[in-house]
């Protein structure tokens, strides 16, 4: 996996001081920003690999920022990782309603940090390989440009988002549990929890389904899995 330039950003210098210092032991570019404002001023100027997202930020705060990009059209694609000082499930969950592809806790081991990038690079720099698009009522999932439509209309996902979608697309009327999910898509993540799934499965029928409290596309069996429908 080639390495890129990364950016992190957080109000803690010592913090940025130390995930910098291990980033770029394993080969990565870092350049980083103190608040929201001049972290925008970059993201839409440069190009990044992956963002580190202190959750907490003075002025606009991680989550207003994480909306933000994953709205941008050219930007919203690039990986995300957030960070919180707080380890309540409701902060963890915020976060990747809102399209973070992971997060960490503080405080937090480099080599954690380090493994969670990486892992996160690897699986969004991991595009499926079968059929070139793959058609689901009104959705339309292209593979060769990790892009995906419904009615003729893009509909912005994350990288991990897309990857979830497109499993389940491939495997249409197959029921899957988390565990299944997580070995598909998150592979051998250790740190990733099962409420993930739960997570981002919600966060991505908000954006395919006209009505994600009645979904037509990503349905539940209870007490068993997810799957989509077969029959669409």
């Amino acid at each position: 996996m080639k390495a890129g330039n990364v950016l992190v950003i957080d109000d803690e210098a010592d913090l940025v001081e130390l995930v910098s210092y291990n980033l770029k032991k394993e080969g990565f570019a870092v350049d980083s920003a103190c608040d929201g404002d001049e972290a925008l001023k970059k993201i839409r100027s440069e190009k990044y690999c992956l963002i580190i997202l202190d959750l907490m930020l003075p002025g606009m705060t991680g989550i207003e920022l994480c909306r933000i990009i994953r709205n941008d059209p050219d930007k919203g694609s690039v990986p995300i990782i957030m960070l919180t000082a707080r380890s309540e499930e409701v902060d963890k969950v915020l976060g990747l309603e809102m399209g973070a592809d992971d997060y960490v806790t503080k405080p937090f081991s480099p080599r954690e940090l380090i493994a969670r990038v990486k892992a996160v690079l690897r699986r969004t720099a991991e595009k499926p390989v079968s059929e070139k698009i793959i058609t689901a009522g009104d959705l339309a999932i292209n593979l060769e440009t990790y892009t995906v439509t419904r009615k003729g209309i893009p509909v912005k996902l994350s990288a991990t988002e897309f990857r979830l979608l497109t499993f389940l697309a491939e495997r249409k009327g197959k029921i899957f549990n988390r565990d299944r999910i997580l070995d598909a898509v998150w592979k051998d993540e250790s740190f990733v929890e099962p409420r993930t799934v739960d997570v981002h499965i919600r966060r991505l029928r908000s954006q395919i389904e006209e009505d994600p409290d009645n979904p037509r596309y990503i349905k539940t069996m209870r007490g068993v899995g997810y799957y989509m429908d077969g029959k669409i």
